[in-house]
């Protein structure tokens, strides 16, 4: 009789296995675990004894999951859903608990709410760790494989299991140099100015917060950038434009001068985004209210 017992298969293991799927390598989800490459080989290792199945072979520079692993995905990340669960109903003391969040969104959010965030909790005594990683237009992928535990982002993803909130609203604004040109005075001289564009790593661009108007009519970007604090280098010293939100104004452009749009454009809403194994977890909760305190205070 076999020795392995499947109950090996504790809560870190899974995790493990995981994040081996969704990096396709033993050295990144080492780094992404923070523990050593041979933590996560011996790890491995226990997971093919147990389950009876390679699960990942060698192709390339990386690892191809087998189809053993692939159906384990769902099954493995209910389980440690189930798991977190339990823990729902525990007390609940800030000061106690030792508490890490991935979070998925752009610099903007990023800079305007989480340095307040951190040097607050910090000064408490809480011991809090973030990690952030950007979120582009984001993919509730994301939320439900546990990549992040929450999101901020004006474009948020949808989805039975996907809980959100909106935390800020604010208008677009043209963003240029004041020596070097006016702003855009109506539709037609905005469309033929040169724009600067935020494009994300996955092809789509910042320009899809825009609602309302007719973007085929607007000259394409003379500078595409992949995030916002690269922004003002490019429009200062130039004739170029952004557009971006007010609340740009406190953040990634803070140099720049800024004006109304010269037509009409709804305003971006931020929201915080959570899958629902958050919902109810004390420590997640406590968290989202701190975040929403801080935007309180950042409404334009």
């Amino acid at each position: 009789m076999s020795r392995i017992d499947f109950t090996d298969l504790d809560g870190k293991v899974l995790r493990v296995f995981l994040t081996i799927l969704e990096e396709s390598s033993v050295s990144k989800a080492a780094d992404r675990l923070g523990v050593t490459q041979s933590a996560i080989s011996h790890t491995l290792g226990k997971l093919r004894q147990v389950l009876g199945d390679p699960l990942f072979v060698r192709s390339g520079q990386g690892l191809t999951p087998t189809e053993r692993a692939l159906s384990l995905k769902e099954p493995v990340q209910q389980v440690l859903d189930n798991m977190r669960a339990l823990t729902e109903g525990r007390p609940f003391d800030p000061l106690s608990e030792q508490m890490d969040i991935q979070i998925a969104t752009n610099d903007m959010p990023r800079e305007l709410i989480f340095p307040e965030l951190l040097r607050a909790t910090r000064a408490e005594g809480v011991r809090l760790r973030l990690e952030f990683i950007p979120s582009g237009v984001p993919d509730p992928d994301l939320l439900r494989s546990d990549r992040c535990q929450l999101m901020l982002t004006p474009l948020p993803p949808d989805g039975p299991d996907i809980f959100q909130k909106r935390l800020i609203t604010s208008p677009l604004l043209v963003f240029y140099d004041a020596a070097h040109r006016d702003p855009p005075e109506d539709w037609q001289s905005y469309c033929n100015s040169d724009h600067v564009e935020v494009r994300f790593a996955d092809g789509r661009n910042a320009r899809a917060v825009m609602r309302g108007v007719d973007q085929s009519q607007i000259r394409p970007p003379v500078v595409t950038l992949p995030h916002f604090n690269a922004i003002p280098p490019f429009v200062k010293g130039s004739d170029l434009i952004s557009t971006d939100t007010a609340l740009m104004k406190r953040g990634p452009l803070a140099t720049l001068d800024s004006a109304p749009l010269p037509f009409k454009c709804e305003a971006v809403s931020i929201y915080m985004v959570w899958h629902q194994r958050s919902a109810n977890d004390p420590a997640h909760r406590w968290l989202r209210d701190r975040i929403d305190a801080i935007a309180a205070t950042l409404q334009t």
